[in-house]
């Protein structure tokens, strides 16, 4: 095998690999617990996208006293709070496979 084949499979490879990221970024996975009172929505790629909740999973005693707007500012700080935590590891795990890589970008690796 010659170089030159090799490096057309290398970027084969590489664009392969380019194409799985940008479809698991593009797939949302769902899961749901409690008999349905929380949804939670991630991407793909693990990054969190958003979280449901039912009245009864604030208060499964008495659902109708909470209103809707509680439920939703309790949606945005959860989500809120989930972004901020996947962003901060993100950075971290960026700058860890950057000090052992010697800022070498290797595709694939984040």
């Amino acid at each position: 095998m010659n170089i030159a084949q090799m490096m057309k499979q290398a970027q084969q490879m590489q664009k392969k690999l380019q194409d799985a990221q940008t479809e698991l970024a593009n797939t949302e996975f769902t899961a749901i617990t409690g008999n349905g009172a929380v949804t939670v929505i991630c991407d793909g790629q693990g990054k969190f996208k958003s979280i449901k909740l039912t009245p009864s999973a604030l208060n499964a005693e008495n659902p109708e006293s909470v209103d809707n707007d509680t439920v939703e500012m309790l949606e945005d700080l959860i989500t809120t709070a989930m972004n901020q935590a996947t962003s901060q590891a993100s950075a971290e795990m960026q700058s860890k496979m950057k000090s052992l890589t010697g800022g070498i970008n290797i595709p694939g690796l984040f």
